[in-house]
C-alpha cells in the first residue's frame, strides 16, 4: 500500500530537513499560540522554502478568522489547510470557497459517537485527520498533539467519503501496529517524535518514517496473501 506520512508541528530548519531527508510527504506548521510548536507566519515561510516542490505544505489552524487564514495563504502558500478545532461544516465550505485550498478537517475520536459529524463534513473537505479527542480530565488539553491515541478499530472498516490520516499518540514503535489495524493511507504524528513538548527529535523522525514505511510494506504483504 501506498502510505503518505506527515510530521506536523517542526519549527527549526534541521528538523525539516530531517523530515524531508526521511521521506516525509507532508510537513505542517503550527499558528495556535497555546501550542508549544507554534510559529510565526515568518518562521514557518523561511522553513517552507526547502519543502516547495519535495513534500506538501500544510497549515495547521484552530478556529481561524478569515484575516488570519488569509495571511497564511498569502505568505505560507501551504498545499493543505488543517483545520483542528471546532469548525463546522459549513465553516469548512467557506474556507474552502474562498482561499481556494485544499481542506483537512481534524475529527477527535474517543467513541464511535465522535465519528457522526464525518458524513456532514464529507462533501465540504478534501481529507480528514482522525486525532484522540482528549478525556474529560484533560479538557484544558490542546486541540492536537497531546500525545494520546483512541481506539483504532473505530476507523479500520471505515469509508468517510474523502482520503483520511491517522493521528494521536503515534510514534516509532507503535505506528506500524496501527497500520496494520486500520490499514490506513496516509499518518500523521507531532509529539511522537518530540523529546520535549515542542521540540522535535531528529533521530525519531527518521525512526518514524522508517517503521511507518515497514509497516505499510508488512500490510500490503499480508493485504497480497
Amino acid at each position: 500500500m501506498s502510505l503518505l506520512v506527515k510530521i506536523c508541528g517542526l519549527k527549526t530548519p534541521e528538523t525539516v530537513a530531517a523530515a524531508l531527508e526521511a521521506g516525509a510527504d507532508m510537513v505542517g506548521f503550527v499558528f495556535f499560540p497555546r501550542s508549544p510548536r507554534n510559529v510565526s507566519l515568518t518562521e514557518a515561510a523561511l522553513l517552507a522554502e526547502p519543502v516547495r516542490g519535495r513534500a506538501g505544505i500544510v497549515a495547521l489552524t484552530v478556529d481561524a478568522t478569515d484575516d488570519d487564514l488569509a495571511a497564511i495563504v498569502d505568505v505560507l502558500r501551504p498545499d493543505l489547510l488543517q483545520l483542528h478545532g471546532a469548525e463546522t461544516p459549513k465553516r469548512a465550505a467557506a474556507v474552502r470557497a474562498r482561499f481556494g485550498v485544499p481542506v483537512m478537517k481534524a475529527v477527535r475520536i474517543a467513541e464511535a459517537a465522535d465519528l457522526a459529524p464525518v458524513a456532514a463534513f464529507a462533501p465540504h473537505v478534501d481529507r480528514f485527520l482522525f486525532d484522540a479527542k482528549p478525556p474529560p480530565a484533560l479538557a484544558g488539553a490542546l486541540p492536537g498533539g497531546n500525545g494520546l491515541a483512541f481506539d483504532w478499530r473505530l476507523v479500520r472498516d471505515l469509508d468517510p467519503g474523502r482520503p483520511y490520516m491517522l493521528s494521536g499518540g503515534l510514534d516509532p514503535a507503535n505506528v506500524a501496529r496501527a497500520i496494520a489495524v486500520t490499514r490506513t493511507p496516509a499518518v500523521d504524528v507531532s509529539s511522537g517524535v518530540e523529546s520535549a513538548p515542542g521540540v522535535k527529535d531528529p533521530d525519531r523522525i527518521r525512526a518514524f518514517l522508517r517503521e511507518a514505511r515497514a509497516g505499510a510494506a508488512g500490510a500490503a504483504g499480508e493485504a497480497a496473501a
